[in-house]
C-alpha cells in the first residue's frame, strides 16, 4: 500500500516540518508528500474551487481518497488504524490524504473522497494537519502491529472532572 498526503501549500523549513518527517521517515509503508499552491490571485470561492482542481489532478489513479475536513468524522487512533488496516487487506493500493488551504476544501474532493476525516473540532495550522496526520499513520501502523507505541488508557468518563483546574490563570 502506497500513501500520498496531498496538500495545498509548500512545506517550509521549521519544526512542523521536521515533525513531518519524524514520523512519515518511521512508516513503512512507501509514503510521498506532494504540494500543490495555486499563486493566481482571485476571491475565496475561486481559490477554493481552483485548488480542489489541482488537488484532484494529483490524487493516483484508483486511491482511497481521505479528505481532511473540520466538518468530516472523527475516529479514535484505534477505528483510524482498524481503517488503514482493512484498506491494506483489501489488496487497496493507493491511499490519498488530501489537506486544503485556509479557506477549505472545494466540494468535488468532499464528494470524491471514500472517508472525510477530521482531526477535531479546534482549528489547526495546515503545517501541523500534516506532522499530525503523519503521527496518526505511524501510530494506526504501529497499533495494527502491537507494537507498544499506542498507550490506550481507560475511557474518558464522561461530564466528569477532578475539580482541579488543569492549569494555572491569572
Amino acid at each position: 500500500m502506497r500513501l500520498t498526503i496531498i496538500a495545498i501549500g509548500k512545506a517550509r523549513k521549521g519544526p512542523e516540518n521536521d515533525l513531518f518527517k519524524v514520523f512519515v521517515d518511521r512508516i513503512l509503508w512507501p509514503t510521498t508528500l506532494i504540494d500543490v499552491e495555486e499563486r493566481r490571485p482571485s476571491s475565496p470561492t475561486e481559490r477554493v474551487q481552483r485548488e480542489g482542481q489541482l488537488l484532484l489532478s494529483r490524487i493516483p489513479d484508483g486511491a482511497m481518497v481521505v479528505a481532511l475536513d473540520g466538518g468530516g468524522k472523527t475516529l479514535s487512533s484505534e477505528a483510524f488504524a482498524a481503517r488503514l488496516g482493512r484498506y491494506r487487506d483489501d489488496g487497496i493500493s493507493d491511499v490519498a490524504f488530501i489537506i486544503g488551504g485556509a479557506d477549505g476544501l472545494d466540494p468535488a474532493i468532499i464528494n470524491k473522497a471514500d472517508l472525510v476525516l477530521s482531526l477535531g473540532a479546534m482549528t489547526w495550522p495546515h503545517q501541523m494537519v500534516r506532522a499530525m496526520i503523519g503521527e496518526q499513520i505511524y501510530r494506526g501502523q504501529e497499533i495494527l502491529a502491537g507494537h507498544p507505541y499506542h498507550r490506550a488508557g481507560p475511557p474518558p468518563v464522561s461530564g466528569k472532572g477532578s475539580g482541579k483546574k488543569p492549569w494555572k490563570t491569572r
